[in-house]
């Protein structure tokens, strides 16, 4: 087959989409070489080196596309597409191009989450807007449509009203590099490095209210006086809830007990921005704290179940699907029960190793291959392989 994918967020996402499309294409190269695979990227970075096969093949906008480079992404992308005599178009992240349906090409599309539907409120009404029309029409004109969750399945059929028999569920992945054990040296020498404390907790994701880090806040400050480990925090954030979030741990004198790491000059380094040195972050923390209200997957939980590492997290949305029976639930609006839960996992350590030890199985239901396999399977039914 000639597959071509929307590449945007391989070179553009240092993070969880951009994850989503480079695991997958590394996998597709290694396991599924018979293919020619074409990424079709309107603009390129450092973000993603592509494996040296001959198959692989990157497609930029030529001439006057180059001016326009989203309005090439979003629809004038199907003339490079038939040129090219591509059979089948995958858009990684909630849509495809505008009238695709009409070329004769087949498409997929993978569905991560709909949290703007649920949380209007924290985005520009523009944006939901926009988001809607993109989503809508990608669940309605694409062949079948890939969510990364039964969550995010049950959304599309309860919302959008996509049929059933046209969702194929396809759990995501994560970067290979959380799968190696670190040695105690190489997290010795991150922490070093980072200037990390001996024993820390943490938190992942961005500073937004959905993610949930004042609740983290306020529980450990309920744990002040029997507990005083620091949180390490990877994730950013310039918003009001983040100034919420500096102005409790001020007014509580909290602020020497919570390390904002991407603050730190060390950040700016590329084996930080490209993710690289997170491996041994995670592996050498006490544990993920990771009480989102809302996900369609809850990608650092699955960092996590590879780095071994005891994870609290919420029974909402996918978490439960994505921590199975590894990880610690907790309702996300309760700060009693988040600093309970602490509390138990920072003093029990056969419960910790329980914990661990479940981690690394459970994870092995995403594993990398595994997930690239299943995509394939989606692929190769539309056209009756």
């Amino acid at each position: 087959m000639r597959i071509a994918f929307d590449a945007k967020r391989a070179f553009q996402n240092t993070t969880g989409l951009g994850n989503y499309s480079r695991v997958l294409f590394d996998r597709f190269a290694q396991d599924f070489p018979q293919h020619e695979y074409y990424l079709m990227a309107p603009k390129l970075t450092d973000n993603y080196k592509l494996p040296k096969i001959p198959n692989m093949h990157v497609v930029t906008p030529s001439g006057i596309d180059k001016m326009f480079p989203s309005v090439w992404r979003s629809n004038w992308v199907k003339e490079d597409l038939k040129k090219r005599g591509i059979q089948l178009y995958h858009g990684l992240s909630h849509e495809i191009p505008i009238g695709i349906q009409h070329t004769g090409i087949k498409s997929v599309v993978t569905m991560h989450d709909l949290i703007f539907e649920y949380f209007p409120e924290q985005y520009k009404p523009l944006d939901v807007q926009m988001y809607r029309g993109k989503f809508k029409n990608a669940c309605a004109n694409a062949d079948r449509v890939i969510a990364i969750s039964n969550k995010t399945r049950e959304d599309l059929i309860n919302m959008y009203k996509v049929p059933e028999e046209k969702i194929t569920v396809c759990y995501q992945s994560c970067d290979s590099i959380y799968e190696r054990v670190t040695t105690e040296e190489e997290r010795e020498i991150i922490k070093a490095k980072y200037r990390l404390p001996e024993k820390y907790f943490l938190n992942v994701g961005s500073i937004i209210e959905r993610k949930n880090l004042l609740n983290v806040c306020k529980a450990l400050n309920a744990l002040k006086d029997r507990l005083d480990t620091p949180l390490v925090v990877i994730g950013s954030g310039n918003n009001k809830y983040a100034a919420e979030v500096k102005a409790y741990l001020k007014e509580q004198q909290m602020e020497d007990r919570v390390i904002f790491l991407e603050e730190r000059p060390e950040a700016k380094e590329p084996d930080f921005k490209n993710s690289r040195d997170f491996p041994a972050i995670y592996q050498a923390a006490d544990m993920l704290l990771y009480p989102s209200i809302y996900e369609g997957f809850g990608l650092p939980v699955l960092e996590a179940l590879w780095s071994r590492l005891p994870i609290i997290t919420s029974n909402t949305s996918c978490l439960p699907e994505t921590g199975g029976n590894a990880a610690l639930y907790i309702d996300p609006t309760s700060v009693d029960e988040l600093a309970e839960a602490i509390l138990q996992v920072s003093v029990d350590d056969s419960l910790r190793l329980q914990m661990s030890s479940r981690g690394i199985l459970h994870a092995q239901k995403f594993a990398p291959k595994l997930c690239a396999a299943n995509v394939m399977k989606v692929y190769e039914d539309l056209f009756q392989f």
